[in-house]
């Protein structure tokens, strides 16, 4: 029996109508999932656009959860596929700029710091930011779930749906490119 409150107690009140079960987990989970978004997409309007699109999917999908994976796994398969989904459809974009009022690299400034030590931690983070950016996704999305978002090879397994053995080789060829495109910037 599921535990009132629990992320799949609040799913399967979802499937039978709830929509207060479902707000409950657009709160717990939007904000994570607009990251991964941002991550992948590279614009913060475009990201939002697809969380948007993840919702909805997740909702018309409510019944189709069969349970044996994670909610929040379920759900990064969910806003993964929206954003790959949008990728197809749009042209290229100017990737994010990660040192924006909270942008990527806002989780890495220590207040503490001098602004010498924050405006090179910031210029390094949006470096990496911009290289990342430049993957394809079949290297970027791997290499932000798990880097970034920390999901362990598992969890990033299964939401690509892929072998941990295929998914480690995803990871080795992402982080090879990426090492080169840093590179590239010195």
């Amino acid at each position: 029996m599921t535990e009132p409150g629990s992320e799949h107690a609040l799913l399967a009140a979802a499937a039978d109508g709830d929509a207060t079960a479902f707000d409950a987990l657009v709160r717990r989970h939007t904000v994570r999932l607009y990251r991964v978004a941002l991550r992948i997409v590279g614009d913060p309007v475009e990201a939002e656009d697809v969380v948007q699109e993840a919702w909805v999917q997740a909702w018309r999908g409510l019944a189709g959860f069969r349970g044996s994976a994670a909610v929040s796994t379920w759900l990064y398969r969910v806003v993964t596929n929206a954003a790959l989904g949008h990728l197809r459809r749009r042209r290229p974009a100017v990737p994010v700029d990660p040192t924006e009022p909270g942008g990527p690299a806002a989780q890495w400034v220590d207040p503490r710091s001098g602004p010498e030590a924050i405006a090179l931690r910031n210029e390094r983070a949006a470096a990496v930011h911009r290289a990342i950016a430049t993957l394809e996704p079949s290297q970027r999305v791997p290499l932000v779930l798990h880097e970034l978002e920390g999901l362990s090879y598992a969890e990033v397994a299964e939401v690509l749906q892929v072998s941990v053995p295929a998914l480690q080789s995803r990871l080795s060829r992402a982080r090879v490119t990426l090492l080169a495109r840093l590179e590239e910037l010195r």
